[in-house]
């Protein structure tokens, strides 16, 4: 059986619900992933919601997830460098992870190392990428410049503190104060409670905005950018149509990246980026994980697990 979390239409919670779907064919340069855990995302419940309908039309059922981690078990053709039985992680390069069984392009997929459980695997492809490719392709992040990063405990957010840091950049976060300590540990210069304080009124000149929230901390971010400083945002396609005269910002999507999915894996084995897996959930728990994304987590990432 092969167990899916879909929708059939947009809603609240009660909008996912857990079925058997087919099981998938490998298509040439596929492979077949026994998943063994899938990260949770913002863009989960975004998509359940309803958020995204008009920019990103979507059809309709759809098994939602966009991460996972698990073990080969079937090799399509034109695939060279994995095998049946090696364990592997990667972004899905659209939906479909939250499934028992998943068809994926095989290079998306990296092997997961001896010392990573399929959990913390699955942690790591969206964020960990997002950040990368947020912060120095978007971004363009150099060392000695400022980032202010909004949202900054959660999963994107976490290793993109770590990568801004390890880049000799000075690292402003804003999150909950109960996450104060957690993001210094991360290499956090200051960290904001955005529900205490306001961050606009504490920053300046700072040379790149890494917005993963959107909304008031979006709009507000402009006036604390350098002149030459960019914002770039995931939380919002249409800052393009709000940025004001003179400013330069950017909406962000992720794109799979074997290569430095690689590195970054590499640099978790090594112990030199750090990987926080905020909560474990089962299938059957996977709808209120997901609702908790939305509405206040601990630091990192959630998982749900498909063992």
């Amino acid at each position: 059986m092969n167990r899916a979390l879909r929708i059939h239409a947009y809603g609240g919670p009660d909008a996912l619900t857990i079925e058997s779907i087919a099981m998938p064919i490998a298509a040439s340069g596929q492979v077949i992933v026994r998943v063994g855990a899938a990260g949770v995302n913002a863009l989960d419940w975004k998509i359940r919601d309803g958020w995204l309908q008009n920019d990103f039309p979507l059809p309709l059922p759809a098994t939602l997830g966009v991460e996972l981690a698990g073990e080969v078990i079937e090799v399509g053709q034109d695939v060279s460098g994995f095998a049946v039985g090696d364990r592997v992680m990667g972004p899905v390069g659209g939906l479909g992870a939250y499934a028992d069984f998943v068809a994926i392009a095989s290079n998306s997929l990296v092997r997961i190392p001896a010392s990573l459980t399929d959990e913390r695997a699955a942690a790591i492809p969206v964020g960990a990428l997002t950040a990368w490719q947020a912060l120095f392709e978007a971004g363009e992040l150099k060392p000695g410049q400022t980032v202010l990063i909004h949202g900054a405990a959660g999963g994107v957010g976490s290793f993109a503190v770590q990568f801004a840091r390890r880049a000799r950049a000075r690292v402003i976060a804003t999150a909950q104060g109960i996450n104060a300590g957690y993001l210094r540990g991360l290499g956090a210069d200051e960290v904001i409670d955005y529900r205490t304080s306001s961050f606009w009124d504490r920053t300046k000149d700072v040379d790149l905005v890494l917005d993963l929230v959107g909304g008031a901390a979006l709009a507000n971010s402009w006036q604390v950018i350098a002149d030459t400083g960019r914002i770039v945002s995931t939380a919002a396609p249409d800052i393009a149509a709000h940025t004001p005269a003179g400013k330069r910002g950017v909406w962000f999507q992720m794109r799979p990246d074997a290569a430095q999915l690689a590195e970054i894996v590499s640099m978790v084995d090594q112990g030199v980026v750090k990987v926080e897996v905020s909560e474990v959930a089962g299938l059957s728990d996977a709808t209120a994980a997901i609702e908790r994304n939305k509405t206040g987590h601990g630091p990192g990432k959630a998982v749900i697990t498909f063992r």
